[in-house]
Parts: C-alpha cells; sequence; structure tokens
C-alpha cells in the first residue's frame, strides 16, 4: 500500500480576507506569518523520517508551506500541476462574501461556500474536473511509490477532493480542512483502491 498524507498550505492574507484564492498567485496568497508559524508548528510535530518524496502544487504558497516542511529531512520535492486548487475562472481573487451576496443561488448558505452549479456562471473548473485530476495523480503516483510514504503539499479544495474520492462521496459531503492539517489515505497500487484513514488533523 502507498501511504498518501495530504498537507493544505499555511495561511495568506487572501485566506484571511476572504477571496476565492483559486490559481491565483499574487503577493497577498503567500503565506503570512500565521501561515509560516502554521507550517514551522507542523514541521516540528510531523515526522518526516521513513518518507519516500514530496509533491506539491506548484504556487508559491504551497511551495513555501513546503520548503519548511522539508527543511530538515531534505526529501526530494516535485511540482506537480495536478495539485493545483480549483481554478474559479472569472471568480478567482474575488471576495467570496461578495459573491454570495450577488450570486445567492449559486452557494450553499450553511457553509458559505459555492455549489456546484458555480461553474455555469463563473467558467471555472467544476467539482469532477478537480476530483478527475487528483485521481489521476493518485493512480500514477501510487504505481511509482508502490511501499512508499508520500507527503503531498496542496490547497483546500484538493485535500477536500482526495477525500471524495477516497470515501466515494460528491459535492459538499466533505467541508474543506484547515490549514496545515494532515489527511491520510491509503492507495493499493495494484487495484487503485483508496481508503481514508484520518482527515483535517492538526499536530
Amino acid at each position: 500500500m502507498t501511504e498518501f498524507y495530504i498537507v493544505r498550505h499555511g495561511k495568506t492574507d487572501a485566506n484571511l480576507a476572504g477571496l476565492k484564492q483559486g490559481v491565483i498567485n499574487t503577493p497577498n496568497t503567500y503565506l503570512n506569518d500565521l501561515g509560516k508559524a502554521q507550517a514551522e508548528k507542523l514541521h516540528r510535530g510531523f515526522d518526516l523520517r521513513g518518507f519516500t518524496q514530496i509533491y506539491s502544487s506548484p504556487l508559491v504558497r504551497t511551495k513555501q508551506t513546503t520548503e519548511i516542511l522539508n527543511q530538515t529531512a531534505h526529501l526530494p520535492v516535485t511540482f506537480d500541476p495536478r495539485l493545483l486548487e480549483i481554478s474559479y475562472g472569472d471568480w478567482d481573487g474575488q471576495v467570496n462574501a461578495d459573491l454570495q451576496q450577488r450570486y445567492p443561488e449559486y452557494f450553499d448558505h450553511t457553509i458559505n461556500d459555492v455549489r456546484p452549479e458555480y461553474v455555469t456562471i463563473a467558467h471555472g473548473e467544476s467539482f469532477e474536473q478537480v476530483e478527475a485530476r487528483v485521481r489521476a495523480f493518485t493512480k500514477a503516483v501510487a504505481k511509482a511509490h508502490p511501499t512508499g510514504k508520500i507527503l503531498i503539499v496542496t490547497h483546500g479544495f484538493t485535500v477536500r477532493s482526495f477525500a471524495i474520492n477516497a470515501t466515494q462521496s460528491s459535492g459538499l459531503t466533505i467541508l474543506e480542512p484547515e490549514n496545515c492539517s494532515v489527511t491520510k489515505i491509503l492507495v493499493d497500487p495494484t487495484s487503485a483502491s483508496e481508503h481514508l484513514v484520518y482527515y483535517n488533523r492538526l499536530y
């Protein structure tokens, strides 16, 4: 079995401002002091001895988180675009609360997040498209590292997509994890079956 340990990046000013970060890569999406402290805390509390490889989204906020987590272990790092955050299309970089007020029918107001139908007006990625690229990544990496322990550094919606795939859920069944939380999934490299061990664990 391949062990996947999936980390959401540390906090950014865009997180605090309630922006749809999506795939924007501007300075307000880089780790702020809190985000760096969160990553440092995880570095101290999460032992990477025995890990095989790190795979990271190529955006700055995930690269920064990866660098902090890897400062002692010095594991090989691969940046993979399949780990990018969902692209919200025209809504990338916009304030979530403003969008929710303008387009209430495209939001789940219990959790203040977009419903799958948002894609029809924002021209972004669908939930299913993100889940598909995450599934392709998972299958390929498990095949390449059939007995590996893999650290993945990615984004909130992408972490959720890993969990959605493993549990065969859909939509908003699983909510977004906390910054610098860890999710563990086991993957059978032969059958590609997935098992969620834990989700959104803070160290």
